[in-house]
């Protein structure tokens, strides 16, 4: 069973590293921060690698003392474990810790997943990777603490949209039913997630709302953000979180699309769908991945060229 091999992998090192994917998420962190309070239960001091800071938006998680800015500096571990990550590209330049361990995991819930380590845990019918890190804790026989309980529910409830996506089963309640019988205050937790945001994302989100297009026959939504908006806006790159949805709440819309223009002519698309399109089959086209309902990729060229790349693939599944 691939899970006793991960938790008898873990007991047997004595360093380890954890990697989330880039441009992190609550699922991410939640998730890599829950296994990082029960590898130290174990007796291991574990470090959790990012690309960026953390989003002002997760910073009253407990656990950001096991959490380091990716400097450069490769270091090697007795054992590296990537989490929520679909491929190795997710990793971005701490690839090179993955490459220099003495070991590797990949932990995940992507139906995308490449399963690039040598003992790979991917769970495709899971809501979340927090789901899964839940899961081996329980196998470990750890205590759920109110810390370990509160970063898997931040996990568990960011991937499912607050349980509204269809990604939510009944195990993921069931699992939810515990986290909050082991202390997880949910009215302090949602009220921080859903229900809070910055003056400078609600400028940014008014100024994003200004460039939507509604294509199709009313089932395509498209929203552009660009340096300049984030700038004018004062916001930061982490504000653009969440803005696809705009176009995805729409009536009528099956497909919402939104561009984020980076530096160098390059490209992050965000993909959401309502019912019946596989996004994920677009963005694996273009060099991503993730879900059927959400995913994404990046792209260079320029921004006309991209967007008619991108419509040209949704009307072949619409």
């Amino acid at each position: 069973m691939i899970e006793s091999n991960i938790i008898s992998t873990i007991k047997e090192v004595n360093t380890v590293a954890i990697l989330p994917h880039v441009s992190i998420d609550g699922d991410a962190l939640g998730s890599s921060i829950a296994l990082a309070y029960a590898v130290k239960e174990l007796g291991i001091e574990p470090i959790i690698y990012i690309e960026e800071e953390i989003p002002l938006s997760y910073n009253f998680l407990p656990g950001t003392e096991f959490v380091e800015v990716y400097q450069g500096e490769v270091k090697k571990y007795d054992l590296v474990l990537a989490l929520d990550t679909g491929d190795i590209e997710r990793l971005g330049k701490r690839v090179e810790i993955l490459k220099s361990a003495s070991d590797t995991i990949n932990i995940d819930h992507h139906a995308t997943n490449t399963e690039f380590a040598r003992l790979n845990l991917v769970k495709t019918t899971s809501s979340a990777t927090g789901e899964i890190i839940y899961q081996l804790i329980k196998m470990m026989g750890l205590s759920l603490t109110k810390e370990i309980s509160t970063c898997i529910y931040v996990a568990i409830t960011t991937d499912t949209g607050g349980f509204r996506y269809k990604n939510t089963t009944s195990v993921t309640h069931q699992i939810v039913s515990d986290l909050i019988d082991n202390g997880v205050d949910v009215s302090w937790v949602s009220q921080l997630l859903f229900e809070t945001m910055s003056l400078p994302k609600t400028k940014l989100m008014g100024l994003a709302i200004e460039t939507l297009q509604i294509l199709e026959d009313g089932k395509v939504a498209v929203i552009t953000v660009t340096d300049n908006m984030i700038k004018n806006a004062g916001a930061r790159e982490e504000d653009c979180d969440g803005i696809v949805n705009i176009g995805r709440n729409i009536r009528g819309i099956e497909v919402a699309v939104l561009i984020r223009q980076n530096k160098n002519e390059s490209f992050k698309i965000n993909l959401r769908s309502k019912k019946y399109v596989d996004v994920s089959v677009i963005a694996n086209k273009l060099g991503g991945g993730g879900h059927k309902n959400a995913a994404g990729c990046t792209i260079n060229g320029y921004m006309d060229d991209i967007k008619a790349m991108l419509l040209k693939e949704i009307k072949k599944v619409l």
